[in-house]
């Protein structure tokens, strides 16, 4: 009886029982063993120890089969360990806790034929996913036209292959906005400015990706009247998220922006990845590619860029604005990327950039047929820093201009700006940097009153288009050149060998050889 039950009370012990009572049977053992016990006739004695043992064995496979019954009444010879069970969509008191809604933007009545404006459809959608708590916005296939709407939080705006977003071209349909604090201007104009196309604000958890899908701004006609002065506000972006947080932007395109093209501003925690962003490359004023402007924590990886302004560019406010709403720019990564921009810079850092700038990574970029390749610009004024700045493994192909660092870009808002208000430069890294057909590889200006310190080359390699000696400028800068450079390096510079052990000590560093004739 404790046999059985322990065979009822566990599998293990029901199945061993099962197992002994079996060997038992075949093998119970007998006195005098040998062959000549199979020849001999069972006695009463072994015929009831036979039935015992038999009665033992049906009672311990009967309890096997009843602990393995379901309720209802299936039998199993095995069982696994439950699974564990998915937490079920629970959306209690708005917030969205799993299982996000989707909804599929036809579903709102928009229709994706390039005429029909869908703006109170992407509203509707935007308001369902709001009242939710969170959820996922489906654009399909066809072009999909609208005005400036808003995004709200924990929603991903999903592209799908050959989805097409279009801006409306007449700027009426684009709501006017106050200007951004740390600017105190529209940038091209007083007063308003108009608002983006895709725009969110005090968000948190925005995602904009999908199959490559495309958001176009069409911004043709903004660009022909900025240039004939017909407008009275400063253009809009096409896509600008204001003082928000947890925001992913992949695997779209962007293009044909009426002004900048993705602006990030007072954001935390932004990852840009897998997006190609495109604008002409000439008569497309001020088409940057991306703007991270008072953000920190960003990752810029995997793009493609050709615009017609800077691929991208850091900022973070303009003069005493800037100065005054305090928001620097800092923990920004840039890797692989290439980018074109015939007008303006691969990469730049400015000129508005009076909250200050720090602790940016720009490695593995391609900057061809630019003007410029990686640029640092400011001005007395903007006061703040540039500080702690890596550039690494950076390629120039046919760039006019590879290196510059300039101290003079004297564009400010108004004047009320403080020329004593001065930025302080510094801890800047060049390291293997190479390239072809450059025309000025190295162009860092100075002044005495902005004197840039501590930058570094390393492993430098271009090959130049002018052979003029002064292809390597400089002024009013303090630095080293470790290791093998070329071209010849300017004599503002310490050099070090390989080890960086000193060779020669410049006693130069405030001269001056700026030659903007090439």
């Amino acid at each position: 009886m404790l046999e059985t039950a322990a065979a009822a009370s566990s599998p293990r012990a029901a199945a061993a029982a099962v197992a002994a009572g079996a060997a038992a049977v075949v093998s119970s053992p007998r006195r005098g063993g040998g062959a000549a016990h199979h020849h001999r006739r069972w006695g009463p004695s072994s015929i009831r120890a036979y039935h015992l043992l038999l009665a033992f064995w049906l009672v311990g496979f009967a309890l096997v089969v009843v602990w393995q019954t379901t309720s209802a009444g299936r039998v199993r010879l095995y069982t696994r360990p439950p699974m564990p069970k998915r937490a079920a969509a629970s959306l209690s008191l708005g917030q969205w806790v799993a299982s996000p809604p989707v909804y599929d933007l036809r579903e709102f009545g928009a229709v994706g034929d390039g005429r029909t404006v869908n703006t109170a459809a992407f509203e509707s959608a935007i308001a369902a996913i709001a009242e939710r708590g969170g959820g996922r916005l489906t654009v399909p296939a066809g072009r999909w036209l609208t005005a400036p709407f808003n995004l709200t939080s924990h929603m991903i705006l999903f592209l799908a292959a050959g989805a097409e977003i279009l801006g409306i071209q007449d700027e009426r349909y684009w709501p006017l906005m106050s200007p951004l604090p740390s600017y105190g201007y529209g940038r091209e104009h007083k007063g308003p400015r108009y608002g983006s196309l895709i725009h969110g604000q005090d968000l948190k958890d925005v995602t904009i990706t999908g199959h490559n899908g495309t958001i176009n701004g069409q911004g043709q006609s903004w660009w022909v009247k900025f240039r004939r002065k017909l407008l009275n506000h400063t253009r809009g972006p096409l896509v600008q998220l204001m003082r928000s947080s947890d925001i992913i932007i992949s695997n779209i395109t962007l293009r044909d922006s009426p002004f900048w093209t993705l602006h990030t501003y007072d954001c935390k925690n932004v990852t840009i990845s897998e997006t190609t962003i495109l604008a002409p490359i000439a008569g497309a004023p001020n088409t940057d590619g991306i703007d991270p402007d008072s953000c920190e924590n960003v990752v810029i990886k995997n793009c493609y860029i050709s615009v017609g302004d800077d691929g991208i560019a850091i900022k973070s406010g303009w003069d005493q604005y800037g100065i005054a709403y305090g928001r620097p720019s800092a923990n920004i990564v840039i890797q692989n990327v290439v980018i074109r921009s015939m007008v303006s810079a691969g990469v730049s850092i400015g000129s508005e950039m009076s909250g200050g700038v720090s602790d940016v990574l720009v490695e593995n970029v391609h900057v061809w047929d630019s003007r410029r390749g990686v640029r640092i610009k400011t001005a007395p004024g903007r006061g703040a820093y540039v500080t702690n700045i890596v550039y690494r493994n950076i390629t120039l192909e046919n760039v006019r201009v590879g290196i510059v660092i300039k101290t003079d870009y004297n564009e400010h808002p108004d004047e009320g700006f403080d020329p004593k208000a001065v930025p302080t430069i510094g801890n800047i890294s060049y390291t293997s940097i190479h390239g072809h057909r450059v025309r000025v590889p190295v162009r860092i200006q100075g002044s005495a009153e902005i004197p840039v310190k501590n930058v570094t080359f390393h492993d430098m390699s271009i090959g130049i288009v002018d052979k003029k000696h002064h292809v390597f400028q400089c002024s009013f800068v303090q630095g080293q050149v470790i290791g093998y450079v070329f071209p010849v390096p300017c004599k503002n510079l310490d050099l070090y060998d390989e080890r960086r052990e000193l060779v020669k000590q410049s006693t130069l560093q405030n001269i001056s050889d700026i030659d903007y004739s090439f």
